[in-house]
């Protein structure tokens, strides 16, 4: 299996090639500033206790507070995530908003825990990672099997470690995907897939000859992102 992190490496050593940048800012932008391997002890309905790992990584804040979702999934390691932080910060530089690249995640099947287990994991790993985030230092956000509902119980708990009820607005910054009645922002839901099927649309016009009468599309999984594709490709014109 090909190292991802690895991979983004080479793939910017060649980008660096063709641009003929300079090296020694290639070099800087070859590892995050700083990554974290947390462990989250919960307390399962049964009464054990289960150890799951965590990381969170920042790739490079030149650009304002780093940026970037946080995934759960029982294949998540630490090279993915270095690799996907590393992404994030070119991400965010070509469509030129002020954040850097982030991202993290917990090693995890969501699916085989209680609504109540999810919850102790969810503020469990914020409490790990507390130190290294906030809304002018790393901004999180859902990602892989994780969504408004994980945002809102770890806002919640990085409120309680932050203050006594002090700036409380301010704090609400920290975590982005967040349900509207909580301080979340219209359309993000949809935002990836919606986005998608316009890209498709303008590459469609681009190639229009090339088309075949009579195509269709093929969408892989059925998460977030390709449901509302799903939904919003049918519209295309």
């Amino acid at each position: 299996m090909s190292n991802p992190f690895e991979s983004a490496r080479r793939q910017l050593d060649e980008a660096a090639k063709i641009a003929g940048l300079d090296s020694q800012k290639i070099e800087r932008l070859k590892s995050p500033d700083r990554y974290v391997e947390v462990s989250i002890p919960v307390i399962m309905d049964d009464a054990s206790q289960k150890i799951f790992t965590g990381f969170r990584s920042q790739h490079n804040n030149a650009r304002g507070p780093y940026k970037g979702g946080i995934r759960f999934h029982q294949q998540v390691n630490l090279d993915e995530v270095r690799a996907l932080s590393f992404w994030m910060s070119f991400k965010n530089a070509v469509v030129n908003v002020p954040f850097g690249g982030g991202k993290g995640g917990v090693v995890v099947n969501p699916k085989e825990l209680s609504q109540n287990e999810l919850e102790k994991l969810s503020r469990g790993y914020v409490q790990k990672i507390y130190p290294v985030i906030g809304p002018e230092v790393d901004v999180p956000a859902p990602d892989v099997n994780t969504n408004g509902q994980i945002m809102s119980w770890m806002l919640d708990e990085y409120i309680k470690l932050s203050l006594d009820g002090h700036h409380q607005g301010r704090l609400l910054a920290t975590f982005t995907g967040k349900p509207l009645d909580n301080g979340g922002s219209q359309g993000r839901e949809e935002a990836t897939g919606f986005g998608g099927t316009r890209v498709l649309r303008e590459a469609l016009k681009a190639k229009l000859a090339d088309i075949p009468e009579g195509a269709s599309i093929a969408i892989q999984g059925f998460g977030n992102v390709a449901t509302f594709f799903a939904e919003t490709a049918k519209e295309l014109d």
